[in-house]
């Protein structure tokens, strides 16, 4: 705040340009406040290499994902990812969870299913500019990555009852959305943690719909947070 503005002005003339689309960030000595940890984070920015050039994910929400799945560690469970796409957010994960558990990858590498055009604005075909040989290779060096080419929950199959601690859902729409919701929640361990990454966008209306109508009648609230995502925490242990 600059000196000899009043306080309540300040507050005004950012609660003004809000409405409006425009966030406004105080700073300190230039920098940010409040702080980019993303930024400074040494551990983060190294698993982070070669992550931006193949998602479409930004580093605050890469940020979210990599503490949720460290907030996970003393659990048991396989973590997962469900919307791989291109593989950058899958590299993060592998890197975060090395050592430590295995991470299953659901895409159907060809782009998206079948979409309703009630609740969708995307459409099938959609980030299709991928393929499952160019993430096998990006994922050439993670020992615990596991790839599932085809279309989820079909693709889970083979897994019988797998307990997760840790699930990343970026599938955008509303029927997929909610079919990971039904799939992983049951198999979900306590404290357990889903990311879903297209609550708050515009464009995915659906995947906000298919969240909130899972979760209304169950004990978990989804926690909305700026970044765009959703955070569930598994509240209670229900085996599959």
């Amino acid at each position: 705040m600059s000196p000899g503005i009043h306080p309540l002005h300040a507050k005004r003339v950012s609660s003004f340009l809000a409405k409006r689309g425009w966030i406004v960030q105080r700073s300190i000595d230039g920098k940010p406040n409040p702080i980019h940890i993303w930024e400074t984070d040494d551990d983060f920015t190294e698993k982070m290499s070669g992550v931006p050039a193949r998602t479409l994910v930004h580093d605050p929400a890469c940020y979210v994902l990599y503490r949720a799945a460290l907030g996970t560690f003393s659990l048991i469970g396989a973590a997962a990812e469900v919307g791989v796409y291109r593989g950058g957010t899958a590299l993060l994960l592998s890197r975060v969870f090395a050592g430590i558990t295995t991470v299953h990858l659901f895409d159907t590498f060809d782009g998206m299913p079948q979409a309703d055009p009630e609740k969708d604005l995307h459409e099938a075909g959609d980030f299709r500019d991928t393929t499952e040989r160019a993430v096998r290779q990006l994922l050439e060096g993670s020992q615990n990555a596991v790839v599932h080419a085809g279309l989820f929950p079909a693709t889970a199959e083979d897994l019988g009852d797998t307990a997760f601690r840790f699930v990343h859902v970026d599938v955008d729409l509303y029927r997929s959305v909610l079919d990971c919701a039904e799939y992983f929640y049951p198999r979900l361990v306590t404290g357990g943690v889903m990311v879903f990454d297209d609550y708050g966008w515009s464009s995915t209306a659906g995947a906000r719909e298919a969240v909130d109508e899972f979760f209304r009648d169950r004990p978990e609230v989804p926690i909305y947070l700026p970044t765009g995502q959703a955070l569930v925490t598994r509240l209670t242990d229900v085996s599959p």
